[in-house]
């Protein structure tokens, strides 16, 4: 079976309350989802991508073709960039 890639992304991020949560987005498909650890949040954007392409199963063959990529910008304290991390 071929497989295919996606891009995670995962922040963390304040609730109104005050709380740490880890926001997972998958850029490729367009979805999020969290959890209270990168642990839980990345169990749940699975479940939430599988969930997604069982509804579109067209969209698992147009992911074959792509390969994520990334990029990481550091900065310094004075928020300038300093170097691009790959």
């Amino acid at each position: 079976m071929e497989k295919g890639y996606l891009d995670i992304v995962i922040n963390e991020e304040k609730l109104s309350t005050g709380e740490d949560i880890f926001v997972a987005n998958c850029t490729s498909l367009g979805i999020a989802s969290q959890g209270k650890t990168i642990d839980e949040a990345m169990k749940n954007i699975r479940e939430a991508v599988e969930l997604y392409l069982e509804e579109q199963p067209e969209l698992y063959r147009d992911l074959l073709t792509k390969i994520p990529s990334f990029s990481v910008i550091e900065l310094d304290k004075n928020a300038k960039t300093s170097s691009i991390i790959r």
